[in-house]
């Protein structure tokens, strides 16, 4: 499990096509201090498994489920990305419940810079729309983020200086994708309301 709050800015050494999966290659020397086989870190979002760890890089196998869900696929030698080593159970729980399965993809469609902050807009698939509210939480690239406003297609966040600074949605252009988690609560809360009326209907 992970929190949202981005702990450095990697830098992609190597993505290798094998066949349907992926092999990932990240420089993060903050990350890497502790790593071993098998710990979790996230890459923009995403629960990947440490394969292997040297000095200040780990290497990933990324299945075709994921780049089929993510867009990790479209990184490239060079690509700066969001890094979060999994939560341990005595730390704060700063951001929100983000598990690093990625429901979707979305688009940066617009940035407005205010004097201090920024508001960034990001497409929304339909089949995501029903669990993003409004002061909800949501994960962007695996950041933990506040919805400030939603519509059926699109949603809004406000970017403190912080996250603009330390995490790639400072960097993020209109056209770019993004990975989305929505939170996951909501995902159970439906399921269980969806139960009790067919119970009660029955």
């Amino acid at each position: 499990m992970f929190t949202g709050i981005v702990e450095e800015l990697g830098e992609v050494v190597a993505l290798e096509a094998q066949g349907d999966s992926a092999r990932l290659t990240v420089r993060g020397a903050v990350v890497t201090a502790d790593a071993g086989h098998g710990d979790s870190i996230a890459v923009n979002g995403v629960c990947l498994t440490v394969a292997g760890a040297e000095a200040d890089s780990f290497t990933a196998d990324v299945m075709k489920e994921t780049l089929d869900r993510s867009s990790l696929g479209a990184l490239r030698p060079g690509s700066r990305v969001n890094l979060e080593r999994a939560v341990r159970a005595d730390q704060r729980l700063g951001g929100h419940i983000v598990q690093g399965h990625v429901d979707g993809t979305g688009q940066v469609l617009s940035r407005e810079p205010g004097e201090h902050w920024e508001v960034v807009r990001f497409s929304l698939p339909a089949n995501l729309a029903r669990y993003v509210v409004e002061k909800g939480s949501i994960a962007v690239d695996g950041v933990s983020l506040t919805v400030a406003g939603v519509t059926d297609d699109s949603l809004s966040v406000s970017l403190i200086p912080t996250t603009l600074e330390l995490t790639t949605l400072g960097r993020k252009q209109p056209g770019e994708p993004v990975n989305l988690e929505v939170d996951v609560i909501a995902k159970y809360v439906e399921k269980l309301t969806a139960a009790t009326a067919r119970g009660a209907s029955a």
